[in-house]
Order: structure tokens, then sequence, then C-alpha cells
């Protein structure tokens, strides 16, 4: 119905999912366990990455899209964009990517990693499923920047501009990640005084373990 505009899906992406309980009459804590769905992650990502770069977007979505995710902001601002003739080092851009969480995987190239061969670096985008981005370098310049095939790497087109999201809704700068350790030390301190002035050993201590 509407095949000029970008339709996407956003669901919710466990195919299992166990909250963390404690049952106290066994003193047993149950951590929390999950299992992603790698397929409905990429949609998730690709409704995201959509709706920053075009405005003729449809999402087609479940209940779990009123659940919070991560700052928008912060998902496009750590966005990398990288252009034919931008000054950049490579191994600034290889920074970029493991900031916002892609693995450098030289065997498995899958969604969310990237691939360094000297002067080139081929990045597999976490909103994709068989297109890979290849980036070529000549010293601190990038020179080409392909669209390639992820298994053949046969070259699809040649790109002016590319820009790689995010491999996850929770990317945080690394300024507000220092920030909330800080805060999180600072509450953990204050906790742990107060179970040790209730004389609440146990509790002191299995705080202290969860947190750290």
């Amino acid at each position: 119905f509407f095949p000029n505009n970008a339709v996407e899906y956003f669901g919710s992406y466990y195919d299992y999912y166990q909250p963390e309980a404690y049952v106290p009459s066994s003193d047993t804590y149950i951590a929390k366990d999950s299992s992603v769905n790698d397929e409905i992650d990429k949609l998730r990502l690709s409704a995201t990455a959509s709706l920053i770069e075009r405005r003729d977007v449809v999402i087609v979505a479940s209940v779990s899209c009123i659940y919070g995710l991560g700052e928008p902001e912060n998902f496009e601002k750590m966005m990398v964009s990288l252009r034919p003739g931008m000054q950049k080092e490579r191994d600034e851009v290889l920074r970029q990517l493991v900031d916002i969480q892609y693995d450098r995987n030289e065997m498995d190239f899958k969604r969310g990693t990237f691939r360094v061969r000297g002067d080139v670096v081929e990045i597999f985008p976490a909103n994709s499923s068989d297109m890979a981005i290849r980036v070529e370098f000549f010293g601190d310049e990038i020179e080409r920047i392909s669209e390639i095939d992820v298994l053949s790497g046969e070259i699809k087109c040649v790109r002016d501009h590319v820009a790689i999201f995010p491999a996850s809704h929770y990317v945080v700068p690394a300024e507000r990640i220092r920030e909330a350790a800080k805060a999180i030390e600072e509450e953990l301190e204050e906790r742990v005084r107060y179970f040790k002035g209730e004389d609440k050993l146990l509790e002191a201590q299995r705080i202290s373990e969860r947190t750290n």
C-alpha cells in the first residue's frame, strides 16, 4: 500500500524474559534472564534509523513501543556520519564504532560488527541483514565508500554519504557513563552505611556484591 514509504516494524524483541526476583523465605536471589530475537532487534533499529533519516515513515508497532528506550538525542548524536573526501583517520572511525557498541570481528562478519583490512574498513550495520559498507582510506582521508554484498563482497553501488547508527538503543556518551557510575557509587556507599547501621549485614553484603 505504501511502495515509496519506509514501512517498518517495531515490537518486543524478547523470545524469553524472566525478571529478577528475591525469595525471602529461602534467601534466594533469582537473576534476570532473557533471550533476544536477532531479527526483531534489527527491525527495531531499522525503524529508529528511518525515523531519524526520513519523513515518510510508516511503523507497525506492538504495545512494546510505549516502553522507554535510551534517549533519542544520544542515538542520533552518536551516529557516525562518513563522506568521501572527509578528513578522518581510520583509527578514529574504529573508536567511534566501538563507542556505538559495534564489535570488531575479523572471522564472523555479522550484524553490528566491523572488520579491518589495512586501509579498508568494512562495517555491517546493525539495522541491515544483507548489506555492508566498505570504507577505503588514503592516509587520513576517506577515499571511497561502497555498499557491498555481505556474502560475496561484490560492490553494489558507490555512496556519497553513509550514516552508521548505533548497534543498541541504549548507547550513552562516555561522559554520561562516568557521571552515572559516580552517582551509583555514592548511592551504594549511603545504602551500605544504612544497612550496617541497622545491623543488616547480609543486606549490606548483598547490595555491595550485586552493584559491584
